[in-house]
Formats: C-alpha cells, sequence, structure tokens
C-alpha cells in the first residue's frame, strides 16, 4: 500500500510515517522541501516535492491513500496575517491535492484529513460528540472550511474521514512539552480558572486512529480524535502535578494571558468536553482512556504498565 502524508515533519506526521512504514506501507512525505525533509524522516519515508507549481496542481497518482496533516501552527499570536495563514494553509492545500487527484488517472481510496475540536468552539459543560454543531468565532470558522475542503473529495469517490483532534500529549513537544519545565519547577497550575474542559489524547492513540482510518472502510466522516475521558484544566493539572511529584498550584491568570497571546487566548480558556463516539461505535481500541495512565506511560515509560 502506498500511502502519501502531507505535513509529514511535524509532531503527529513523523509520528504516523513511524506507524505506516511499521505496518508495512509504502509512505510518501509530500513536501514543499525534500531535501530538508529527508533529514527529519524517518527510515523507509521518500520525501517528494508538491506536485506541480502553485496553479499547475500536477496529477499525483499511484497512490492508494492519503493522510493530510499540513497546516500553520495555531499556538501563536493571532495576528490577521497569522490568521490569513491560518486558514488557507489548511483549505489551499486541500484545494491543491484535490485539483491534483482529481486530474490523476488513478486516485486514492482514501483521504484521512486532520481538523481540530476548534470546530466546536467555546460550549461549556456541554458534552459534544460528532453529531454536535459547529460553534461560532475565529477558529470553528476556519475549521468549518477546513473539513469543507475535504469533503470535496467525496465527489470523486473517495472515502474521507476528518479527525477533529483535541490536545495531542507527547514528551517531544506539543502542549505538554511546554508545559513540563515550569511543572517540573514546582510552578504549574491551572489555567484561568480552570474549569474549563480539556479534551486530550496520547499521541499513540491519535496515530493509531489516524492509521485505524485508513485502513477501515467503516471510518468515513468526522471523528472525535479525543481520548475518553475528558477533565477539567485543574484536573489535568492536579494529575500532571501528581505524575511528577510537584505542586500544582500557581495559576495562570486569564488576563496575563489574553495579553501575551491576544485573541489566541481564548484556546487556553475556552474548552470543550468532547467525547470519541464515532471511534468507540467502530470499536476502536485505546490504549490510554485515562489522563493519569497516558501520563505516566509519557514521563515514566519504564515503569508504565
Amino acid at each position: 500500500m502506498r500511502i502519501a502524508v502531507t505535513g509529514g515533519t511535524g509532531l503527529i506526521g513523523l509520528a504516523i510515517c513511524r506507524k505506516l512504514v511499521n505496518q508495512g506501507a509504502e509512505v510518501v512525505a509530500v513536501t514543499r522541501d525534500p531535501s530538508r525533509a529527508r533529514a527529519t524522516l524517518p527510515e523507509g519515508v521518500e520525501a517528494v516535492p508538491w506536485p506541480g507549481g502553485a496553479e499547475e496542481a500536477a496529477p499525483l497518482g499511484g497512490i492508494d491513500a492519503v493522510v493530510n496533516l499540513a497546516g500553520e501552527p495555531i499556538a501563536q499570536r493571532w495576528s490577521p496575517a497569522v490568521k490569513s495563514r491560518l486558514r488557507e494553509s489548511r483549505v489551499s492545500t486541500l484545494d491543491r491535492l484535490f485539483r491534483s487527484i482529481e486530474r490523476s488517472p488513478s486516485r486514492p481510496a482514501v483521504l484521512v484529513s486532520a481538523s481540530a475540536i476548534g470546530y466546536y468552539g467555546a460550549r461549556g459543560d456541554e458534552t459534544l460528540t460528532e453529531e454536535s454543531g459547529p460553534g461560532s468565532g475565529f477558529l470553528p470558522e476556519v475549521c468549518i472550511a477546513w473539513e469543507e475542503a475535504a469533503r470535496r473529495f467525496e465527489a470523486l469517490g473517495i472515502r474521507t474521514a476528518r479527525v477533529r483532534i483535541g490536545v495531542v500529549l507527547a514528551k517531544e513537544g506539543g502542549a505538554l512539552g511546554r508545559m513540563l519545565p515550569l511543572f517540573r519547577l514546582g510552578v504549574g497550575g491551572p489555567v484561568g480558572s480552570g474549569r474549563q474542559w480539556m479534551s486530550w489524547i496520547h499521541l499513540d492513540d491519535l496515530v493509531d486512529l489516524l492509521a485505524f482510518a485508513v485502513h477501515d472502510g467503516r471510518a468515513a466522516g468526522a471523528l472525535n480524535g479525543t481520548a475518553p475521558g475528558p477533565v477539567t484544566n485543574g484536573e489535568f493539572a492536579a494529575t500532571l502535578g501528581k505524575v511528577l511529584h510537584r505542586p500544582a498550584v500557581v495559576p495562570a491568570p486569564g488576563a496575563a494571558l489574553r495579553v501575551v497571546f491576544g485573541e489566541m487566548a481564548t484556546v487556553l480558556l475556552d474548552g470543550q468536553k468532547v467525547l470519541p463516539s464515532g471511534a468507540q461505535q467502530l470499536g476502536f481500541p485505546f490504549r490510554y482512556p485515562s489522563l493519569e495512565g497516558a501520563l505516566r506511560q509519557i514521563l515514566h515509560p519504564a515503569h508504565s504498565c
């Protein structure tokens, strides 16, 4: 099986490339800079440039599946220019893929495309599943456009799964990687009120879910890429402190976060209580359904069960 991956040099991209290679797939990372990507990509992953020019989008043939993870990082201050890049980097990537695949004599059977739980917007204590509608505001608008661009592939007869990714926990980077220095010094704690929900997922479970969506023909439409056990931000901080054997009582005031991050602070201060109902209905097996178990595996892998 030959699988194309976009965004293959990011945290999730590198992990899914390794997973697919280990499963015996022939993995092709589609990237703007193949020579630079080759220095990062796992052994056995081929790096190829985007097909054609920005307007041409030459056919991308010989591919059985596509995993699309490309997109400008959300975690930065949202200036007008950044907002434009956040949207365009997601939508234009899928538009370019669509034009390329549309012109190809052989088309992939499946597209697994990233989205985000930001789709749901700020919903307080409301329990959200794939059946819940979108929220309002900038991030939901980006996610709606992102998913609409992915749904176009269905018209080409391609099974399409849109994975709405939550807070990814991994030692190598992401949200947890940024938190660890403060928590290890004993100066970590809840963000804002700490009452906002945090829908998280262990990197290994997310990668397993992406691979599951590639191979299982039942996986189509929206799938929440979150663990079954969402927690409040305060519970997250307390659990992380417990696993690290450090206090976790120093709050990060919401007002200060808004000064530092501007509008992007809403991602940190407004949570969503998201359940992976779609994955559970398909029988997807979560390896790390509980937060404490996930954190212990990440931070103390030699002692985890």
